[in-house]
């Protein structure tokens, strides 16, 4: 069959013959019909990712995650092929647990493009953050594609307020389309990006952050919410870690988290099966409803070389098409 092949950490996966998969006990077959390009399968395939694996498992298929025919006939989103094979191949094998059956009001294409980053949207709003009605939640990182789902997603599940912080100017102005009552462009200089984020968060503050940049926009953020005063802080600030596009580490003061009552947890890892489905049910039903939406380029499988370098444009997810 043809696929994504990945021959040497760090370089791009390039189309090329693999062998078939054959499913064993607990897996299913799968004919692969769209896989998106995820940043996660750029991450793993650098072999910097704590889930990259290492050299002795190359060659190997890439991708996480797909949309496909089950041996039973019926369409299902799919996670987690069994290694040395991915998503982004003719077909796949994977543990039958990670199939969920589709809606018909979902093409193969937006399936596999949002569910992904979706998940990484959703679990940690809900999930993690606990986000409650009436919560104030900031994005971190809002004009790309996961950021984008955040916001709408934060709207649809009763956030009373949503801000929205992008490194994209141009991006970051079409964002009260989907629904940020308020822009922060994290191009700012330090000086300005600090009250920047103070005003923003107002008397009541944020309830609830995701964080898909990490680095020097977290260590604002931090700046901002540290009080100076012995004063009641009546609500906490969920920050919650999703990824880090602006940098991998950041200096933590003691004082934020005491003085501003905030909380530090991760959104990474694997939720527990039940907190998966609610939230792939969830999603679907938002998607086949209209009420988000995420916008995809169809590419060639035969195209991954150039996909995989090129990255996503314009906010767009790229889905690999067998």
């Amino acid at each position: 069959m043809h696929a994504a092949v990945l021959s040497a950490f760090g370089e791009p996966p390039r189309f090329a013959e693999f062998s078939d998969p054959e499913a064993g006990d607990g897996e299913s077959l799968i004919e692969v019909r769209a896989a998106a390009l995820h940043r996660v399968d750029r991450a793993r395939a650098t072999g910097e990712h704590y889930t990259s694996g290492n050299a002795a498992d190359l060659p190997l298929v890439c991708g996480l995650d797909g949309v496909g025919i089950g041996p039973d006939g019926g369409r299902y989103y799919f996670a987690l092929p069994r290694t040395p094979f991915g998503s982004m191949a003719q077909r796949t094998v994977v543990p039958t647990w990670t199939r969920a059956p589709l809606p018909s009001g979902l093409s193969d294409a937006e399936a596999a493009a949002f569910i992904n980053p979706g998940m990484a949207a959703y679990l940690p709003l809900v999930w993690r953050g606990q986000l409650a009605e009436g919560d104030t939640v900031l994005v971190l990182g809002a004009t790309g594609v996961c950021g984008r789902l955040a916001i709408q997603l934060g709207r649809l599940l009763g956030a009373g307020r949503v801000v929205a912080a992008g490194r994209d100017r141009q991006a970051l102005e079409s964002l009260t389309d989907l629904g940020a009552d308020a822009l922060i462009p994290l191009d700012l200089p330090k000086d300005k990006l600090i009250p920047a984020f103070a005003a923003a968060a107002g008397e009541d503050g944020f309830q609830v952050v995701v964080d898909y940049l990490w680095g020097p926009p977290m260590a604002a953020l931090l700046a901002a919410l540290t009080q100076h005063e012995f004063k009641p802080v009546a609500r906490e600030t969920r920050i919650v870690q999703v990824g880090d596009l602006a940098g991998a580490t950041v200096e933590l003061p003691a004082a934020a988290l005491r003085s501003a009552r905030v909380t530090l947890s991760g959104s990474g890892g694997f939720a527990p099966h039940e907190v998966r489905l609610k939230a792939f049910g969830k999603l679907c039903r938002f998607a086949a409803a209209g009420a988000i939406k995420i916008a995809v380029e169809e590419v060639p499988l035969a195209e991954v070389e150039q996909a995989w370098q090129r990255g996503d444009r314009d906010g767009r997810r790229q889905v690999l098409i067998p």
